[in-house]
């Protein structure tokens, strides 16, 4: 029981820690030094047939939002 937790604890800081390099790739340029971020991308806004302004993905979707 234990050896099998030990096992699955390991494997699962190893694919954790293996993901954090990648993440932080879009900050570096192509030496490893840092570099400016893109800007975030902007929340997809869908007006409905009332007029009214909603966002269109992601978690807040549905969610009504100021038009642009």
């Amino acid at each position: 029981m234990l050896k099998r937790f030990t096992v699955t604890l390991v494997s699962v800081l190893l694919v954790a820690g293996t993901a954090l390099p990648a993440m932080a790739a879009p900050c570096r340029d192509a030496k490893g030094k840092f570099a400016k971020c893109p800007p975030a991308a902007a929340a997809a806004v869908t007006k409905d047939a009332k007029g009214k302004c909603h966002m269109a993905s992601g978690p807040k979707k549905g969610q009504f939002t100021k038009c642009p």
